[in-house]
C-alpha cells in the first residue's frame, strides 16, 4: 500500500518526546505526591509569582474546565493560596503558599540534578537547541498559516 502522507507526523513526535522527557522528572513529582499538572502550576507560580487562573491554563496547557477542580485541591492541601484583586472582586490571582514555596525549594535541586544529568547524557548543546528550536517554533504561531477548506462530509 502506498504511503498517503509525506511528512511526518509532527504532533506524534512531540508528544512521544514530551514523554520520554518527563520519564526523567516523574519520579521526583511522585515521590512528592504531585501530578505533572500541579508541577506545571507550581512552576508557573514559581517563575511568574501569581497569575489569574486563565494565565495559568495558558502557560500550563490545562484546559479550564479542569483548572477549578486542580486549584481547589491544591489549595486544600495548602501549596496555592487565591486572592481577590481588589480592583474586581470576580477575578481571582492565584500564588504560591507557604508549603507550596517550601515544596519547589525541596524539588528544585532535584529537577535542577537531573537537567544536569540530561545535559550529561544528551550534550548541553542539544537541550540548548531543542529547547531554541521549540521556542521558534511557538514564536513562529503568531504569523498567519493558511488552513485547508474543509470539503462537505459524505458517507465514507
Amino acid at each position: 500500500m502506498a504511503h498517503r502522507f509525506t511528512h511526518r507526523n509532527l504532533p506524534q513526535q512531540l508528544l512521544k518526546a514530551r514523554d520520554a522527557l518527563m520519564t526523567h522528572f516523574r519520579p521526583v513529582l511522585n515521590h512528592y505526591g504531585l501530578t505533572e499538572q500541579q508541577w506545571r502550576i507550581l512552576r508557573a507560580l514559581d517563575e511568574h509569582a501569581q497569575l489569574e487562573p486563565r494565565e495559568i491554563c495558558a502557560l500550563c496547557q490545562i484546559l479550564s474546565s479542569s483548572m477549578a477542580g486542580i486549584l481547589a485541591r491544591m489549595e486544600e492541601t495548602g501549596l496555592v493560596q487565591r486572592s481577590r484583586i481588589e480592583a474586581d472582586q470576580r477575578r481571582l490571582l492565584i500564588s504560591l503558599a507557604p508549603k507550596g514555596d517550601a515544596l519547589i525549594d525541596h524539588m528544585a535541586p532535584l529537577i535542577e540534578l537531573q537537567y544536569q544529568y540530561l545535559e550529561q547524557a544528551f550534550g548541553k548543546h542539544a537541550l540548548e537547541a531543542l529547547s531554541s528550536a521549540l521556542e521558534g517554533f511557538i514564536d513562529a504561531q503568531a504569523k498567519p498559516v493558511a488552513r485547508v477548506a474543509l470539503p462537505p462530509i459524505t458517507s465514507l
